[in-house]
C-alpha cells in the first residue's frame, strides 16, 4: 500500500505590520480561526512573546503542526504549516492556509519550499 503523508510548507516572509509581528494575539486569534475554519483538531498549544518584540508560537494538531517565529525589527517571520493526510487529502488546506496567514501579515514572501512527504 502506497502512503503520501502531505504536504509540509516552509517560508520565510517580510512584512511592514510591525505591530502584528511584536505580540502573538492577534496571530493566535488567526490561528484559532484557520483551525475551526479547516476542521482541525489542536491538541496542544504554545505562545511566548519576547520582551523586545516579536514572539513565537507552535501549535500542535492531531494532523501535525503549524509555527511560525517573528523578528519584527527585521520585518520578518518564519512560518511552517504540515497537515497528514492519513485519513483525507489535506494538500488544499496546508495551502489555504499559508495564503491566510501571508494575507493577515501582508507579507511578501522571501523564500517558500513545499516538502511532499
Amino acid at each position: 500500500m502506497n502512503y503520501n503523508p502531505g504536504l509540509h510548507i516552509l517560508s520565510e516572509f517580510s512584512s511592514e505590520k510591525t505591530e502584528q509581528l511584536s505580540s502573538f494575539l492577534d496571530c493566535k486569534a488567526l490561528f484559532n480561526s484557520l483551525i475551526k475554519a479547516n476542521g482541525l483538531e489542536k491538541v496542544g498549544e504554545v505562545y511566548h512573546d519576547f520582551p523586545n518584540g516579536g514572539f513565537t508560537a507552535v501549535i500542535c494538531l492531531t494532523e501535525s503542526h503549524l509555527s511560525i517565529h517573528t523578528w519584527p525589527e527585521f520585518k520578518l517571520a518564519t512560518f511552517d504549516i504540515f497537515l497528514s493526510n492519513y485519513q483525507k487529502d489535506n494538500t488544499q488546506k496546508v495551502k489555504d492556509i499559508y495564503e491566510a496567514v501571508l494575507h493577515f501579515f501582508e507579507g511578501i514572501e522571501i523564500q517558500k519550499t513545499e516538502v511532499v512527504r
